[in-house]
């Protein structure tokens, strides 16, 4: 059970993060729309987390998380607190110098990146202008990953994960100045928001850096030097970097399409939020505690506990996740009404913005299901394998946005949710390949639990998606922006309280969990 209670420490503190995420996002669309200065924002904002999952979450965590829970636990706090302050002078070295050029190099750089702003000199500037401004986030986070990284192994997951609150805390607060100051949808607004990123940043950093002293892992900042540990962190590094590389390169193939399109780009954006809320929730929870704690598992040679662990995630993401993605095929576009309809955000924005958000909702099974399936590689220091894939997975993703972008144009569709139906194949490919190798290495094995309750709980995912449409066919007058704030969240609580309820009954009706087992560990606990 600890697994679980370190999934949902993790996951409840990523929701309340999610939830003050859908207030910055609502106040994104309140002030500034989806026009000119909200795509030029959502790209600078994009530009530094595209290059942190790539250097800090894809690439050096991959490979740093493993051999710092191998010096923990093989060689003590000492030895693993020198490999920690080691990779964290190496990081901030090669952070350092990729800032620096990046800020040089941005108005060449830009073009590869949003090729449709080239166009339009003023958003193209603008883009330059706020991607500058927000850049040194990225040295930031890669760093907080680190730290997340040094906590994680000492299994200490809580701190990590609040400290995401606080960038939505700060963005926050930065749009309500912007709106109270009479700036929506000026460029102004777009540049208070940039700085906040930065700002963000730092105290999201100072705080990990922190907590991580508290626990006894204070790191001091040194002279970069090469090592056995280094060298080794870098080969691993490597091919995580290539395959972080890769992923990273789709959305740059995604952002550039989009640019061609209007608005494409914040209505993207606003639907990658809402899926990504289900996703943060669960899929970052296992990837954070599932990868050091297989990890362990294997420097102590207990294969059975490798095995449970990863059946338990499985049956763990996909009971919560299949349920979210059914709700967020079947009804986009009262959730998009109610929670972005308002201000520069206008009743023409949700139905395109609802189509990108049904198209990327049936790939949430896949996305999160990457996340339980990839630690298995990692724990085992296989990172070449994972790069195989992901270049399969990008050749996949940027052919079928191309091709997909064009063809629902020529037919008079929306062309931007090709983008998302592309997204959503290449990610159920990547899953059924890392599945597919692991089964081959003999590396996972689903026991008789998972093989019984999968078919149930897409059972009980489908009796709850037949009751939330039947009752949002019913509801729909009520999602509309005349009846006010207090009745369109009354009925999307309605709606999602319903759906709820119906799944819970399916699924102990259809045996996925016992009452009896619930009741008693209910009981213990009290």
């Amino acid at each position: 059970m600890s697994l679980y209670r370190s999934f949902a420490t993790v996951g409840g503190l990523t929701a309340i993060s999610r939830v003050l995420g859908f207030v910055r996002d609502q106040l994104i669309a309140y002030v500034l729309g989806t026009g000119l200065v909200a795509d030029a924002f959502i790209v600078a904002f994009r530009i530094p987390n595209l290059f942190r999952r790539l250097f800090a979450e894809g690439a050096f965590n991959s490979a740093f998380v493993p051999l710092f829970a191998e010096r923990l636990e093989g060689k003590g706090p000492t030895e693993a607190k020198q490999f920690a302050e080691e990779a964290l002078a190496g990081l901030f070295a090669v952070l350092l110098l990729f800032t620096v050029a990046a800020e040089i190099a941005m108005p060449w750089v830009m073009p590869f990146i949003a090729i449709g702003f080239s166009g339009n000199q003023e958003k193209f500037d603008l883009t330059v202008l706020l991607t500058r401004i927000a850049f040194p986030y990225l040295i930031c986070m890669s760093l907080m990953a680190l730290y997340a990284g040094v906590l994680s192994g000492l299994r200490q997951y809580a701190a990590a994960s609040a400290a995401q609150i606080l960038l939505n805390v700060v963005l926050t607060i930065a749009m309500g100045i912007a709106y109270w100051l009479g700036l929506s949808g000026s460029p102004t607004a777009g540049i208070i928001l940039s700085c906040a990123v930065t700002v963000a940043g730092v105290v999201q950093l100072a705080m990990l850096a922190r907590d991580s002293a508290r626990n006894g892992m204070s790191l001091r900042l040194t002279w970069p030097r090469q090592s056995d540990g280094m060298r080794r962190l870098v080969a691993l590094g490597i091919p995580a970097l290539i395959a972080g590389g890769i992923m990273q390169l789709n959305i740059i193939v995604g952002t550039n399409i989009a640019s061609l399109q209007a608005g494409a780009n914040s209505f993207l954006y606003y639907a990658d939020r809402l899926y990504q809320l289900p996703l943060g929730i669960v899929g970052i929870a296992i990837g954070v505690v599932l990868l050091p704690d297989i990890a362990r598992q294997l420097k102590a040679g207990n294969l059975g506990a490798v095995h449970e662990s990863q059946n338990r995630s499985i049956e763990f993401a996909l009971l919560l996740t299949l349920p979210a993605a059914v709700a967020l095929a079947i009804v986009p576009l009262p959730i998009i009404r109610v929670l972005f309809e308002r201000g520069a955000f206008t009743a023409a924005d949700s139905p395109p913005t609802a189509w990108a958000l049904s198209a990327f909702a049936f790939g949430l099974p896949a996305f999160v299901l990457n996340k339980v399936l990839s630690p298995a590689y990692f724990a085992r220091e296989d990172t070449r394998t994972p790069m195989n894939f992901a270049l399969i997975n990008l050749i996949v993703n940027a052919a079928g946005s191309i091709g997909l972008f064009f063809l629902l144009k020529s037919w008079g569709y929306l062309p931007h949710v090709g983008i998302a139906i592309a997204t959503t194949l290449a990610a159920w490919l990547n899953v059924g390949q890392l599945w597919r190798e692991l089964l081959v290495r003999g590396h996972y094995k689903a026991d008789a639990r998972l093989t019984r309750n999968l078919p149930r709980i897409l059972i009980a995912s489908i009796f709850m998606g037949a009751a939330v449409w039947a009752l949002g066919q019913y509801l729909d007058p009520y999602f509309l922006r005349k009846n006010g704030v207090l009745v369109q969240f009354g009925a999307l609580g309605l709606l999602v309280g319903s759906g709820l309820f119906v799944y819970a009954l399916a699924s102990l009706a259809l045996g996925v969990a016992d009452p009896r087992v619930i009741y008693a560990r209910l009981r213990k606990r009290r």
